[in-house]
């Protein structure tokens, strides 16, 4: 186990009540549960998203922090949240990164490996 480890699981969910297939907007909504599996504590200072939609189009997203918020997290400590994106296309994907400084000053990246976002009953 590494000293400076956070792992992340996601769940997707299909948001028809606010896409609009007929315009080519597709909404999805994706929670995330990031949990401090290290040995020290440390702090999401910013992330970096790939979104990739099925024609291949990448969009690339960068900010500080995830929803308005830094989470510290101590050992076994977790953060959940929910945000969203809207893709052109039914399918798509996102993978990317958080950076992360723990509290001896050690800066580390924890991956987010992809996850598929999609509409119910559309992948074979």
């Amino acid at each position: 186990m590494s000293a400076y480890q956070f792992t992340v699981s996601v769940r997707t969910q299909y948001l028809a009540e606010q896409s609009d297939p007929d315009r080519a907007n597709y909404v999805f909504a994706y929670a995330i549960t990031i949990k401090n599996t290290g040995q020290v504590a440390a702090q999401l200072i910013s992330r970096h998203w790939v979104i990739t939609d099925a024609n291949n189009h990448v969009e690339e997203v960068r900010g500080l922090g995830v929803v308005g918020h830094q989470p510290f997290l101590q050992p076994g400590e977790q953060f959940e949240y929910t945000s969203g994106t809207a893709l052109k296309t039914p399918q798509g994907s996102m993978s990317g990164e958080y950076f992360c400084v723990a509290e001896d000053g050690t800066r580390f990246e924890s991956k987010i490996d992809e996850f598929v976002l999609s509409l119910p009953r559309t992948l074979h």
